[in-house]
């Protein structure tokens, strides 16, 4: 199997179809035709089921794409470790986060990394926390950092911590002079929450089930800094992980208090890799970089933060 083939095949895994495979690679759609009849031709086996929605890989299709990942992902490792007899000179670290690490805590410490290694560029995208494990899982990213119930066995975690919960309020706000909250004291006022697909929302409502409390949010966004601002402005109150707080809290004028609850600690935040997968070396330093910076800024404790802490 050549790795033109592969390439298109993964192409269209991605994509869903042989037309937006085409003009994602550039590609005549007959050549990725043709590959993808020789690799069924020379496997035996179809590697594509045709459905409504487009082309869904078949169990033998999905086993391919494993390997296919594996062996481009494989080929990329080679040129680093040529690279490696040079220093961390060149390279690129492909990473994927979560908004509440994409505002403030990942560009610096992509900035941080890059006073040590100049030559070393980045690709940073932005994705809810699943989105982030499913590129991590595919090899479209080297590195993750998101938010998870539990660790996932589908990708290596290479770090990980508690992300618990704590309710943002504006200086003068009735709340902010407190040590806690629960969810009845914020339920009491004007709610912004994030989106649905995201962990804090997931275990916000979680809370609210066990402890048998119905709240009707009068803002919901999957813009984290517009809840910021709705706290900041004495819109209301909103929810988001203390690890995001001490990344970015000093720049809003807003109180950070613990949420107290039985289950208000089950999140947690996560460095994640490829499972099986030995990263190129700059990948390499850089989950270095991050675990040492997240360790120095994640203190423990169960206090307020903010400009009175």
């Amino acid at each position: 199997m050549g790795d033109a083939a592969l390439r298109y095949f993964l192409e269209v895994v991605r994509s869903g179809s042989i037309a937006e495979a085409s003009v994602r690679l550039n590609v005549a759609a007959s050549a990725i035709s043709r590959q993808i009849a020789k690799l069924e031709a020379e496997l035996g086996s179809p590697l594509f089921e045709r459905r409504s929605r487009g082309m869904v890989p078949s169990a033998a299709g999905e086993l391919l794409a494993q390997h296919a990942r594996r062996t481009l992902l494989g080929e990329e490792q080679v040129v680093s470790e040529i690279r490696r007899l040079r220093g961390l000179e060149r390279g690129l670290v492909r990473v994927g986060c979560t908004e509440g690490f994409a505002t403030d805590f990942m560009p610096e410490a992509i900035g941080m990394f890059r006073h040590t290694y100049p030559g070393i560029a980045f690709d940073m995208r932005v994705a809810a926390p699943q989105a982030v494990t499913r590129m991590v899982r595919e090899g479209e990213i080297d590195i993750g950092l998101t938010f998870g119930f539990m660790p996932d066995a589908s990708v290596q975690v290479e770090f990980g911590g508690s992300a618990p919960l704590m309710a943002l309020v504006g200086l003068d706000h009735p709340l902010a002079n407190r040590p806690w909250v629960t969810i009845a004291d914020i339920a009491a006022f004007p709610l912004g929450l994030p989106a649905k697909d995201t962990t804090a929302r997931q275990l916000f409502d979680l809370v609210c089930g066990a402890e048998g409390i119905a709240v009707e949010p009068m803002l919901t966004t999957n813009y984290m800094s517009g809840l910021w601002r709705f706290a900041e402005t004495g819109g209301g109150v909103t929810v988001t992980g203390r690890i995001t707080v001490l990344s970015r809290i000093w720049r809003f004028h807003v109180v950070a208090l613990p949420l107290r609850s039985k289950t208000s600690n089950e999140r947690r935040y996560e460095i994640q890799s490829m499972l099986g997968r030995t990263l190129p070396d700059a990948a390499r330093a850089f989950v270095f970089h991050l675990r040492r910076h997240l360790e120095q800024l994640d203190r423990p404790g169960d206090q307020p933060l903010g400009l009175r802490s």
